[in-house]
């Protein structure tokens, strides 16, 4: 199955065009589903159909998604009250019903972050377009699979549970309860879930479709989106430029704006595949009229990005890892080491990546931000490395 992740600054038109871009794949005979995680439903609004927390037929070979946060967050939240139940009791706590609970902040970012893990495993579709938040949000619900995931490993080590036969001698040594069964199972089942959300985004057929209008709020936008995508290692199909003005007009108040756009795609189209997408001069409702925006189609997703390590241990002593990070400020970047991992932030965007094997048994030798790429260098430690005779 392809993924088309759909971003872009709030404003843009993303979801209008994440509707357009699933009627163009469904027409061309491609089994599309459309989800949105927005709490109005401007999806529907866009599609001439309401949608909801169930899927529903839009068009033949078109489903529309839009998760209900807060029906998920009231089922997990009992269902953990359930399991939870006997250190509940032992602290004297009372539950909550299910009709006063209400979603916390995020849940309709985590009800999406389902609905794709539950797509992506019922085969039911070929293309799948995901109606993502405004970029800076976005970044971070992408990010959360893998940070997640990172988190409960330290909280819960898996190897841990190799003690549980000792769980009830502890417990009595020490006069507390220990960790329960549930909870190590728990935190198995949320780490699952969470791969495999994780493999969808980092699959090798999803790509980030970005979607601006060409301007100088569009040009920043796409601009300080650039290092994220990169430093999560996702990759950008296309670049829309929606909402598009004719060059040609009678209106001379128009000489302006177009006269920027003109510029913005000038600079858009040295970095990336760039698609226009016309004003219409009304806001587009209903399958004709996303039909009428010609917007690209579910193209091949190319090749993935690639973090290599070169051996110039001949030439320099060193091995050098090549991160691609188009759109990074020298000034803004920071490297540090932790054991095996390295923690790298580019402005707002940070990410924590577990070091190659080959690297984990080398030191931090200098790093250099050349032609959009962080090159860090690591020379071998002699006491983990092997020695020739």
């Amino acid at each position: 199955m392809r993924t088309i992740l759909i971003m872009g600054p709030g404003g843009s038109g993303r979801t209008t065009l994440a509707a357009a871009t699933a009627v163009t794949a469904a027409r061309a005979g491609t089994r599309t589903l459309v989800l949105s995680a927005d709490r109005t439903d401007t999806l529907g609004a866009a599609l001439g159909t309401g949608t909801g927390p169930e899927p529903v037929d839009v068009a033949p070979r078109l489903t529309a998604w839009r998760p209900d946060p807060a029906q998920e967050f009231r089922e997990d939240l009992t269902a953990l009250q359930d399991r939870a139940s006997s250190a509940l009791d032992l602290l004297g706590a009372s539950r909550l019903d299910p009709e006063e609970l209400t979603p916390l902040p995020g849940a309709e970012e985590l009800a999406l972050l389902r609905a794709l893990r539950d797509a992506a495993l019922s085969e039911s579709y070929d293309l799948l377009v995901v109606d993502l938040p405004p970029t800076p949000q976005a970044l971070a619900l992408l990010a959360l699979p893998e940070e997640l995931r990172r988190y409960l490993r330290r909280l819960l080590p898996p190897e841990r549970q190799a003690a549980r036969a000792l769980r009830p001698v502890l417990g009595r040594l020490a006069g507390v309860p220990m960790p329960a069964e549930w909870l190590y199972e728990t935190a198995g089942r949320w780490d699952l879930e969470l791969a495999a959300v994780e493999a969808v985004v980092a699959d090798r057929d999803t790509v980030v479709r970005l979607v601006a209008e060409p301007g100088p709020a569009g040009a920043d936008a796409v601009r300080s989106a650039a290092p994220g995508l990169a430093l999560r290692g996702l990759r950008t199909d296309v670049v829309v430029a929606n909402r598009v003005l004719p060059e040609a007009s009678p209106d001379t108040w128009l000489a302006g704006p177009v006269a920027q756009q003109r510029k913005t795609l000038e600079e858009w189209r040295e970095a990336y595949d760039v698609r226009t997408v016309a004003h219409l001069g009304r806001d587009p409702r209903g399958a004709d009229d996303l039909t009428a925006l010609a917007v690209p189609g579910a193209e091949h997703a190319g090749s993935p990005v690639e973090w290599p390590v070169t051996d110039r241990l001949g030439e320099d002593g060193v091995l050098v890892w090549h991160i691609p990070l188009p759109g990074a400020i020298r000034e803004e970047l920071d490297l540090v080491r932790r054991g095996d991992e390295l923690v790298v932030t580019a402005g707002r965007f940070r990410r924590i990546v577990p070091l190659p094997s080959a690297l984990r048994r080398c030191t931090v030798d200098g790093a250099a931000l050349r032609e959009g790429e962080l090159r860090i260098r690591f020379a071998p430690d002699p006491k983990l490395w092997p020695q020739a005779r």
